[in-house]
């Protein structure tokens, strides 16, 4: 069996060794510009917390909202779709009814790449998340500058310190947070921010397994209403959507189900429990 801890242990490892090699004490001055420049010269980042709210609060709707990630591959699964048309893939999952995109951007481990956003930013008018391992403020800033509209930030790989100043920053720059968690020690360190959009890794990190009965536990523990709730991993069809909805959960992140399909249209279509795709 994986040894999960030391696997992340091993990604952060080398995260933070390449932010140390990259970022030098001048670097966060010249990012924080680039960045300001970038909202100037595109408008604000588009608001995850808003796409993702339409159907909060709706007792006779609880499908949740749909952020669909882009994967090429895993370390641990090997390649899931190498040959991805980042543009095609986008375009399919908002006429398939999507409300954000994730992108993974780590290129040592899942073969993604930052300039992955802005190819995906053109072709899609919907919000991106970038999905990393992000490690430090600067890191912040590179996703804001690459077109990301909001980033992802794993509590379990942040101090309390390191994870208030990146989220911080990002709402200085008008970007929304996905924080996630996966056990109420992580959901206590929350307390503090005050975060707008909280996900809930389904997946265990000790072993390796997705525990649906753990994430739905630990979202009752979340009581502010105004929290938007994501359910990370192990979700694969319309009945889960719905399982998950009747639970609480406001979104879903799914990817690997979806990129493997050779139909990414209609794929997100029928886990939104769409039975038919308009003609073209």
């Amino acid at each position: 069996m994986v040894n999960v801890a030391t696997y992340l242990d091993n990604i952060l490892a080398f995260h933070r060794k390449r932010a140390a090699n990259e970022y030098t004490p001048l670097s966060r001055d010249a990012l924080l510009e680039q960045a300001l420049d970038y909202n100037d010269n595109n408008g604000l980042p588009r608001s995850l917390t808003e796409h993702l709210s339409k159907n909060k609060g709706k007792a006779d709707n609880r499908i949740p909202s749909l952020i669909a990630e882009i994967k090429k591959h895993s370390p641990s699964k090997g390649n899931i779709r190498a040959d991805i048309n980042l543009s095609r893939i986008a375009q399919d999952y908002e006429g398939g009814g999507a409300s954000a995109i994730s992108v993974l951007t780590d290129e040592e481990h899942f073969k993604g790449h930052l300039s992955y956003l802005e190819t995906v930013r053109q072709a899609t008018s919907l919000p991106l998340l970038r999905k990393d391992f992000l490690v430090c403020p600067e890191d912040v800033l590179m996703s804001r500058i690459s077109g990301a509209d909001a980033i992802l930030l794993i509590a379990a790989a942040l101090s309390d310190v390191e994870l208030q100043e990146m989220y911080r920053l990002a709402c200085d720059l008008k970007m929304d947070s996905l924080i996630e968690i996966h056990d109420e020690k992580e959901l206590a360190r929350l307390v503090s921010l005050e975060p707008a959009v909280i996900g809930i890794n389904q997946r265990d990190l000790h072993t390796f397994q997705v525990d649906t009965t753990r994430a739905v536990t630990l979202r009752e523990k979340i009581q502010e209403e105004k929290i938007i709730t994501v359910a990370e991993s192990g979700i694969t069809s319309f009945q889960d959507l719905l399982f998950l909805g009747s639970n609480g959960f406001d979104a879903v992140l799914v990817g690997e189900s979806l990129v493997r399909q050779s139909d990414h249209l209609l794929a997100v279509r029928l886990l939104l429990g769409n039975q038919t795709v308009n003609p073209s």
